[in-house]
């Protein structure tokens, strides 16, 4: 549908509504810059943005990409799709109490077709595409930023100009190059705001699309205003910070499509002024076009707020520590002091962190805290730069600085804990979209001082400088995205008061079997952080592990103390009483796991070790059944129950339950040996050689398998073959139990066969 205006008053206002005015400054033209054609521009934004972030494509799966995608079932083919729309991120039932109500299905969409095209989880593909999103956006960017510095304005066919194609050039280089978009870029999980950036500056451009002069001379068409509002909600499927750029729309609509001075009409709004009923707003179809995105923006967030469920997500102190003080003055001064530091971030993105939490950042109690300079500084900024928007009798310069606050702060706002309480300190990958604002105010004061210095290529080489090193510190950044232990590492000197980082750089030192060193960080992060249960459980378990059992007792009594929830610490409590044979407490820790993690198989499968060391026979099958039912690929549990029902003889019953596990897990050699071991016993000679031989196939360096296959050749009489495998296994392991005596015995037959035969 396309709308008509008619106005007799006014026969040059559709002409003046479709572009610019002809006689506004030229923001290029005092800038010492490169001009390039449209088709070069493009190539050298989206060559340099990949040459930014290249070195990331073959990294690991690093930080959150194990929750969002290796966990996440929903990536998986036996989840039906349909699924995507009632989980969150994480892959978790958004209707359920600790969901986090990320609700980005389109994100998981895109993970789940990586993970069906690249046949697993391989991360090469899934960090390409994350690459050539940030080439495409940065690409984009440079029509945006055309539009924003430049100003909307067509040519008699109906195709939009370029009137700043040095300083949307200079931005989208600035753009491109960022060093704090490293996460979003590098980091797997950051596709979520990618994709949701590129349906957010595909909304902008749609609906700029909408104010195209046509032949019929109509105003602007509805058409492309729904079709701006369509791709906002696909942006916020991708991410919540994509509603914003309906916000950002009417912001645009109302400054370079009606030209209204804010500062104008906010005093005719209070004086009542009668001018206002020709001040446009009604002719021009401001408020029409408002209504639907202020509509269709209502709608999105309705729907969400329906899908999403009971409320917003439950965080703890140490996600956000500054949203749980009591003192509102102690959270607003906090509030701000965070976003001091991403406002620092954008101008001197030189620190970054994976993770700000933990006491990364004190809180700021009193206003003796120096750190309250930073709140002065930021807000003496923004003031001075809202007085110049508001008051600047410059219409071009209220526009861009305008313009520029808009983008960087209205992106932000779903961070900023003005609505809601949000699940971090700082995040730098939710400077993505804000970071837009920062290139329009960089650019356009490098215009100014470009204006008014005398050597213009001194002020160039400067800030082609400033690219260089900010392309060096992206490949930098990038490299330590590539692993966890580069990541974590890289931490510790920006955040040395983070317990969370020296959790993870302990964590991943005990993945790697350096629990010494593991037990380092994870004292530091305990001592940092005295109720961090996670980093007490995983202390408490390489203490157990080094027989220490005593200390590992009290740090998971501890943890279950702060946290009694914590089903994981209650295991291995109940795993350590075991130990020090304190049956009673051990079985109560068990259950009190059970009781606050229903399905909890590996909590079962500990039950039942302990019944069997008590040898409570029936309770312990019935717990390691418990297992199985609830993780049928829970081998050790199978091969329990087989081996408990053996040693107790009951064959018969240990081959179905061997048979059944095998059929689940069909290549677990583990299994094949223990019923091999089941059908020997049973006289199926031939059906447990050709198991054994399996399971040597598949785990050729066991000597227990070779041993217990001569057993099997020796009671059927095949001594040569016997006697083979007894040698194979004396060689694997000199002291295996009982293989030495059996060979000793078979070479006393051997040689008495021998005597007979001569």
């Amino acid at each position: 549908q396309i709308f008509n205006q008619h106005n007799a008053e006014a026969p040059n206002l559709e002409q003046a509504f479709h572009r610019m005015a002809q006689m506004e400054p030229n923001l290029d033209h005092d800038v010492s810059w490169l001009l390039l054609p449209s088709y070069w521009a493009k190539m050298v934004v989206a060559f340099i943005s990949f040459l930014c972030f290249a070195n990331s494509y073959d990294g690991d799966f690093v930080f959150d990409d194990s929750e969002a995608i290796i966990n996440n079932k929903d990536l998986r083919a036996e989840t039906p799709l349909g699924d995507l729309w009632y989980h969150d991120f994480w892959g978790s039932k958004l209707s359920s109490n600790t969901s986090h109500k990320s609700y980005r299905p389109l994100t998981v969409l895109t993970f789940r077709i990586n993970y069906l095209f690249a046949g697993g989880f391989y991360p090469v593909g899934f960090h390409v595409i994350n690459i050539l999103l940030h080439c495409t956006i940065s690409v984009l960017m440079l029509d945006v930023f055309s539009i924003l510095l430049g100003g909307l304005q067509f040519s008699n066919k109906g195709r939009r100009l370029n009137l700043a194609p040095k300083s949307s050039l200079l931005a989208a280089l600035l753009f491109a190059v960022h060093p704090v978009h490293t996460e979003c870029v590098a980091g797997i999980v950051g596709r979520a705001d990618l994709l949701c950036a590129l349906f957010f500056l595909l909304s902008f451009l749609g609906y700029c699309k909408a104010f195209r002069e046509n032949k019929e001379g109509h105003t602007f068409s509805v058409f492309w205003v729904l079709v701006s509002v369509i791709l906002g909600a696909i942006a916020m499927l991708c991410k919540e910070q994509g509603i914003t750029i309906l916000g950002l729309n009417a912001v645009f609509d109302a400054l370079v499509i009606n030209k209204i001075n804010l500062l104008e009409l906010i005093r005719k709004l209070l004086y009542k002024d009668k001018s206002l009923e020709n001040a446009g707003l009604l002719r021009k179809g401001l408020l029409f076009r408002i209504t639907l995105l202020m509509c269709g923006g209502a709608g999105i967030l309705y729907i969400r707020w329906r899908i999403m469920g009971t409320g917003p997500p439950a965080f703890t102190e140490v996600d956000n520590p500054a949203s749980f003080a009591e003192s509102l003055f102690v959270r607003a001064i906090n509030y701000n002091y965070y976003y001091s530091l991403n406002a620092w971030l954008l101008l001197c993105p030189w620190w970054l962190c994976f993770d700000w939490s933990m006491g990364c950042i004190p809180l700021i109690k009193s206003v003796s805290d120096w750190r309250i300079i930073a709140l002065a500084a930021l807000w003496f900024c923004l003031i001075g730069l809202i007085c110049q928007a508001l008051c600047s009798e410059d219409s071009h310069k209220r526009r861009i600085l305008t313009l520029g606050l808009g983008f960087l702060i209205i992106p932000f706002l779903p961070a900023s804990n003005l609505f809601f309480r949000v699940g971090f300190v700082i995040a730098e990958r939710v400077i993505y979209l804000p970071s837009i604002g920062y290139c329009i105010l960089f650019t356009y004061g490098f215009s100014l001082l470009s204006k008014q210095a005398k050597k213009k290529k001194i002020l160039a080489v400067a800030v082609l400088g400033i690219l260089l090193i900010n392309v060096m510190r992206c490949v930098l950044r990038s490299s330590q995205w590539r692993s966890e232990e580069q990541l974590f590492r890289s931490a510790l000197s920006v955040c040395p008061l983070n317990a969370k980082v020296h959790y993870n750089v302990g964590k991943n030192l005990a993945d790697k079997g350096n629990q010494s060193a593991a037990i380092k960080y994870y004292r530091e992060a305990v001592r940092l952080n005295p109720k961090y249960v996670h980093a007490m459980n995983n202390l408490g378990n390489i203490l157990k592990e080094r027989n220490e059992l005593h200390e590992a007792e009290e740090l998971l009594s501890l943890a279950v103390q702060i946290q009694p929830d914590f089903a994981a610490a209650w295991m291995n409590l109940g795993i350590v009483q075991n130990s020090l044979r304190r049956f009673e407490e051990a079985e109560q820790s068990y259950w009190t796991a059970i009781k606050h993690r229903k399905k909890y198989p590996d909590c079962y499968y500990n039950l039942g070790r302990l019944y069997a060391d008590l040898n409570r026979h029936i309770d312990a099958l019935n717990a390691w059944r418990n297992a199985t039912v609830l993780k049928p690929e829970h081998s050790l549990a199978w091969n329990n129950m087989i081996i408990l029902l053996d040693n107790t003889g009951n064959l018969a019953q240990a081959e179905a339950v061997g048979r059944e596990a095998l059929e689940l897990i069909p290549n677990d050699h583990s299994l094949m040996f223990s019923l091999a071991n089941v059908l020997g016993k049973s006289q199926k000679y031939k059906e447990s050689e050709a198991l054994f031989l399996k399971a040597i196939k598949a785990n050729p360096n066991a000597a227990s398998y070779h041993g217990n296959l001569a057993v099997l050749y020796h009671r059927w009489g095949n001594l040569d073959l016997a006697k083979k495998h007894y040698e194979v296994s004396l060689k694997l392991d000199p002291v295996a139990p009982g293989t030495k005596e059996n060979y000793n015995l078979l070479r006393r037959k051997l040689e008495q066969l021998q005597k007979k035969g001569s």
